[in-house]
């Protein structure tokens, strides 16, 4: 072993774990304690902090420095990295042009192995920064859907039922087939845009209930994702229609300054009416879904339109109200025997 290259196993092993004995890494890189010594030195030269500890238990740890030195990083923990510099236009904080560029730098001096899965890494991401990060899925099945989807190769995989799909396909008996399309990085969550070739539709599949089966199955022609655009064609999933916009939409006016519901309002639109009301249009997925929505402003209201948004707030009242007459119904003898 060059000097050059035992000095980057010794730091990989030094980055690896937080203590190491001199005369195991005297082993592990079978040399003697001497050399160790030495290329500790050097590397205290470069910038590194390392701490040496004497005696018979004595060894040695990296510590952080003033200044941040060159790091190492195998195989895994660079597609890791650069996946999550892909996923940083998610996460907000005003990071994304600091991402792109480290993206770009990692990526520069990246072997052609790596550089290729990397770029077979595609993500979109759907949602407004801030939201949750998705949660752990196993690096090793992420870059199997992606290779399948640069590849255009048919995916043949288990889909794991699950109680709450939140929007995605509730999977039925395994194996499934579908043609694969997007990762999206979504409301806390990865999925898979994909059309299913059972059921001859598109779908959203949770990449973490997603268990790929090889090999994979043929090559396929892409097909366009409804729309033309991924982010617009998931959010609308998650709206439950087929367009970017909610299937049901109403106006109402709300007797709260507008600068009180503006920050609760979420996608709706706030207009002032005078300084003691104002109109509130927003959309959900069910009419009596809008309707419990608008009723968490907690003040008088009224419907604007449409007459469903009204009929309702009518069911609402009328379950609410025997709702209510149940518990006092039950409360009743205890209140006549006082």
């Amino acid at each position: 072993m060059t000097t050059t290259s035992r000095l980057l196993t010794l730091l990989s092993l030094l980055q690896a774990r937080r203590d190491w004995p001199g005369a195991v890494l005297a082993a592990r890189l079978e040399v003697s304690d001497r050399t160790v010594r030495r290329d500790i030195d050097r590397l205290r030269e470069m910038g590194y902090r390392i701490h040496a500890s004497l005696g018979p238990d004595g060894g040695y740890r990296l510590d952080a420095g003033s200044e941040l030195p060159p790091l190492l990083f195998d195989e895994d923990q660079t597609v890791a990295v650069a996946l999550a510099l892909r996923s940083a236009p998610a996460v907000g904080a005003g990071i994304g042009e600091a991402a792109i560029r480290a993206l770009a730098t990692i990526r520069q001096v990246m072997p052609s192995r790596l550089r290729h899965r990397l770029d077979a890494l595609e993500i979109t991401t759907v949602g407004r920064p801030g939201d949750a990060a998705p949660p752990d899925v196993p690096l090793e099945v992420l870059v199997t859907l992606a290779d399948a989807i640069r590849d255009r190769q048919t995916l043949r995989f288990d889909y794991v039922r699950g109680d709450d799909d939140s929007g995605a396909d509730g999977g039925a008996a395994p194996p499934r087939r579908a043609e694969p399309h997007h990762l999206v990085a979504a409301g806390g969550r990865w999925y898979l845009v994909g059309w299913d070739l059972d059921r001859d539709d598109w779908r959203l599949y949770r990449v973490d209930r997603v268990h790929p089966r090889i090999p994979h199955g043929p090559r396929f022609n892409r097909r366009a994702v409804p729309g033309g655009d991924v982010d617009a064609f998931v959010s609308a999933r998650f709206r439950g229609s087929d367009v970017d916009a909610w299937p049901c939409r109403g106006t109402v006016v709300v007797h709260l300054p507008a600068r009180r519901v503006r920050p609760f309002a979420g996608d709706g639109t706030v207009t002032a009416v005078d300084d003691a009301t104002c109109r509130l249009e927003a959309g959900s997925w069910s009419w009596t879904a809008l309707a419990a929505s608008f009723g968490r402003f907690d003040a008088p209201m009224e419907v604007v339109g449409p007459p469903e948004l009204a009929d309702a707030f009518a069911a609402l009242a009328d379950r609410y109200a025997r709702a209510g007459s149940g518990r006092r119904r039950r409360q009743a003898p205890a209140s006549q025997a006082r």
